[in-house]
Parts: structure tokens; C-alpha cells; sequence
């Protein structure tokens, strides 16, 4: 059989140089792992805490892993991150943008309890100030469109050079979320629409680097743990195995941090390779179990 078949040479990320935001924790720190267990060279991780940055690059390979601590919300720590990347290596292969906040939340009824009144579903939105609706979109969707736009030109040096892995061309990955296409009740229309509208960003993103040869994909999660999920995984009704309801999650139960290594291995190696503006849903099935639009 030939070699290039082989799950090997299909998913390994051998001598890659990647970039993740929001890579201290959570799903960006996952596919922190998953890059530096299966061969990339470097990998920087982004975020606005460098001791939780620090932390992550020890407990994985300080020699692989390089904490960059920045704020992707301004144009100048993107610049000035891309900048030292690019003095330390000249390149990236992959940058994933995935970095993203949760926004504030509809009021909804409790469990076994009335809808709230039309005046006090009303209310309780409007004291939300529009700053911080608004500020959700700033780091889940504008955030995505600068960092992509600070790393350009070192995806670009990534396909100029000549490596193992020269016919897979140089990737953004973002991360979205199904919440994107949720239409879940009580669910924040700040964060859901703000998925929605980086998930069609990155496709039109994917449309528009054509000339470039550099491509762009979503990942797009169900559940799985992170600082932005504990409350819904907190709310989650359990069996006594810690088995989630299969009407809520037919597959019985959150993420775990091999499934989302699966994925983003997948789409970063060759198997890979021929993805573009694509979307890749990672979820055990939950969207289906939603009132949803995909």
C-alpha cells in the first residue's frame, strides 16, 4: 500500500510553524497539544495572561510551545506579535483565531417557571449597555479580520518555502462555535450571532486570499470544557458516570481534548490539504437536537 495513505503521513503536522490565539486554555490550548504531540516545529499561543500563557507552554514543551502574551483586540499587539514571530522564524504555516468571549445573556424563565413578562424581558436586556454587546463582536468577529490581516504575509512566506509538507498550503483556521447556528432560547444573541457572522467572514475570507494560495476553514464546537463552556457544562444534568443526556448530546457526552485533536490535525495536515472555506463541525451531535439553521 502506498506510504501516502498512511494515517502517519496524512495527519502529522511535521515542521509546522503555527500561531493560536487564545491558546493558553481551553480548545486553544487542546490544539496546542495536538500540534506539538504530532510534530510541529513551533508553536506560538497568544493571550492577554501571561502567566496562564507560560503555564500552558510548560505543561506541554517550552521548546516548541512560545507564549506571546497580546491583545488581539488592538491592531498594534497584533502587528507587534506578528513582527516578533517573524523575526524568530520568518513564516507560519497556520494561524488559528481563536480567541472569543462569551456575550450577555436574554433573561429566561427557570426551570418549571413562567416566561418572564414582555416588559421584564425587555428590561433586562436594555441594561446591558450596547458596549458590551458590541465588545463580543470586537473580539469574535473584528479580532478574527486583523489577525488575519497582521499574519498575511507570513502565510504567504509559508508557501514560499519548501518543506515535508509543500503541497499543503498555508491555513487559517478560526474557531467558531455551532452556536452560530443555534437557535436555542435564552442563548446570547451577542455571542450566536457574532459566530454566525466570523463563520461567514472566514468564507468570504477564504473567496478573497484565492490569489494568495492561502486558505481558510471553520471549526466550529459543540460542549467542550473551557472557561467559556463551564456554566453550560455546570448546567448539564449528569448520570451517575457523568453521562450526558443523549436527547441533549446523542453521543452521551462533552468534548474531550482528543476529539478536538482529531479535528484540527485533520484539517491542518494532508488529509486536510484540499479543504477550503469549509466548515468542520465537531459537535457529538448536538446541533441536530437543536432548533437550528445550517
Amino acid at each position: 500500500m502506498s506510504t501516502n495513505l498512511s494515517a502517519n503521513e496524512l495527519f502529522n503536522v511535521n515542521g509546522m510553524v503555527a500561531v493560536i490565539t487564545g491558546g493558553g486554555t481551553g480548545i486553544g490550548l487542546m490544539m496546542a497539544k495536538a500540534l506539538a504531540a504530532n510534530g510541529a516545529h513551533r508553536i506560538y499561543i497568544v493571550g492577554r495572561r501571561p502567566d496562564v500563557l507560560h503555564s500552558a507552554a510548560k505543561s506541554i514543551n517550552p521548546e516548541t510551545v512560545i507564549p506571546l502574551p497580546g491583545d488581539v483586540t488592538s491592531r498594534e499587539s497584533l502587528l507587534s506579535i506578528a513582527k516578533h514571530v517573524e523575526t524568530e522564524t520568518g513564516y507560519i504555516d497556520l494561524l488559528i483565531c481563536n480567541a472569543g468571549i462569551m456575550g450577555p445573556k436574554p433573561l429566561k424563565a427557570a426551570p418549571g417557571c413562567a416566561a418572564p413578562s414582555v416588559a421584564e424581558y425587555a428590561a433586562h436586556a436594555l441594561e446591558t449597555p450596547m458596549a458590551d454587546f458590541t465588545n463580543t463582536y470586537a473580539v469574535n468577529n473584528t479580532a478574527v479580520y486583523y489577525t488575519a490581516l497582521s499574519f498575511l504575509t507570513l502565510l504567504d512566506a509559508g508557501n514560499s518555502r519548501k518543506t515535508a509538507h509543500a503541497d499543503v498550503r498555508s491555513q487559517i483556521i478560526t474557531t467558531s462555535s455551532i452556536g452560530g447556528f443555534s437557535r436555542l432560547p435564552g442563548a446570547s444573541f451577542a455571542y450566536n450571532s457574532s459566530k454566525a457572522a466570523v463563520t461567514h467572514m472566514t468564507k468570504m475570507l477564504a473567496t478573497a486570499f484565492v490569489p494568495y494560495g492561502i486558505r481558510c476553514n471553520v471549526l466550529a464546537p459543540g460542549i467542550f470544557p473551557s472557561e467559556l463552556a463551564m456554566g453550560i457544562i455546570g448546567s448539564l444534568e449528569k448520570g451517575p458516570n457523568g453521562e450526558v443526556d443523549r436527547s441533549v448530546v446523542p453521543e452521551g457526552k462533552t468534548g474531550k481534548e482528543e476529539d478536538i485533536a482529531g479535528a484540527v490535525l485533520w484539517m491542518a495536515g494532508r488529509a486536510g490539504g484540499y479543504l477550503n472555506g469549509s466548515v468542520v463541525v465537531v459537535d457529538g451531535g448536538r446541533l441536530g437536537m437543536l432548533a437550528s439553521t445550517y
